[in-house]
């Protein structure tokens, strides 16, 4: 059994921030993280991969929250769904993945907002809350995080959330159907 596992528990115990709350994903989630991916969309798809329409069916989410769910339990990645602490709606979303052990115990961040919570302070709030954590429930030493270089929001979001500018990667991640340069973060938490 991973230090993961018993360190974290089933999973079900959530990270708490000011403004939001992490909770892993839910088959339940499904009615409301529909609504907002689909709401938010033309938000996202400029800083994302490209999805399909059968990204929204349920068949699909369910998919996704068993990937969740197996990568969690392998200590591969940990997914969230952010909840505003006022009002209890989906917010965005936030994973720590690429997790790698031994002498690197880094993870790397990945997070979207939707567009109606964007730019109030969640996302920063969440990975806040999350770097708070991430010594004792998830053994991690480092951070990384990347970003499309004239994603402004996202590269003052991640300088505003202690990490650092640590390179360049040409032709880094597939973005809406392209393949785009991205600016590399890190963040070390001792």
């Amino acid at each position: 059994m991973s230090f993961l596992r018993l360190a974290f528990g089933t999973g079900d115990e959530a990270i708490h921030g000011n403004k939001v709350v992490l909770r892993r994903p839910r088959l339940g989630h499904f009615e409301e993280w529909k609504a907002l991916r689909q709401t938010s969309r033309k938000h996202l798809e400029m800083w994302e991969p490209t999805w399909d329409d059968n990204e929204f069916s349920r068949s699909a989410f369910r998919q996704r929250v068993n990937a969740y769910n197996e990568r969690a339990a392998n200590d591969e990645g940990h997914s969230f769904y952010l909840f505003h602490n006022e009002t209890d709606a989906l917010v965005g979303g936030l994973t720590l993945s690429y997790i790698r052990r031994g002498v690197s115990q880094s993870g790397t961040l990945g997070y979207w907002t939707g567009e109606p919570y964007a730019g109030m302070g969640l996302m920063k709030d969440a990975i806040l809350a999350l770097i708070t954590v991430a010594r004792s429930r998830f053994a991690l030493h480092r951070l990384e995080a990347a970003c499309i270089p004239h994603n402004d929001r996202s590269r003052h979001l991640l300088l505003a959330c202690g990490f650092e500018a640590e390179g360049y990667a040409k032709a880094y991640v597939k973005i809406a159907g392209k393949w785009e340069d991205h600016l590399l973060f890190g963040r070390v938490l001792d």
